[in-house]
């Protein structure tokens, strides 16, 4: 968490931060935020055939995942990405998948997808990479966020 903040601080980025308890799911993280403005967010790690791709798909917490259309989408049979390619490629447990792993890929080989219905929110959470707390920002902070990254992304229809 202390490296996202640093992050963001060192861009000017403004934040909230909410501390809770460990979420171990969105419904569990979704609770101690209740009622505050944004679009509470999953973000989903996800592997190619033989796991040789890797991406990154954010949605709206409450939207169910059409794994086929995904597949359909990027043109790979995709599953969940194991434990040890999320520590290795994101630097992230299970529980705390987050955008801001990216700060820790090192190979930059994972792909960005975002739905494009949460594209027109104005505030957006994830973790800080750590499920113990809730991060909101402004929308196109998370695209800035991206671009100083370096990161391609692609806005899709879930």
């Amino acid at each position: 968490m202390k490296e996202v903040l640093e992050y963001l601080n060192n861009k000017n980025i403004k934040y909230e931060l909410v501390n809770h308890p460990p979420a171990l799911t969105t419904e569990e993280a979704d609770e101690y935020v209740k009622g505050k403005e944004g679009v509470l967010t999953k973000t989903l790690f996800m592997a190619g055939k033989k796991d040789k791709k890797f991406y990154l798909f954010i949605t709206d917490d409450k939207k169910r995942i059409n794994i086929k259309k995904m597949n359909e989408l990027v043109g790979n049979k995709l599953h969940f990405g194991k434990k040890q390619d999320l520590l290795s490629k994101l630097g992230l447990k299970p529980g705390a998948v987050s955008i801001y792993g990216l700060l820790n890929n090192k190979e930059h080989d994972i792909n960005v997808y975002i739905d494009e219905e949460i594209t027109k929110e104005k505030i957006i959470t994830f973790h800080p990479n750590d499920n113990t707390a809730t991060l909101f920002i402004l929308i196109e902070d998370m695209f800035n966020f991206l671009e100083d990254l370096d990161y391609d992304y692609n806005i899709i229809e879930f």
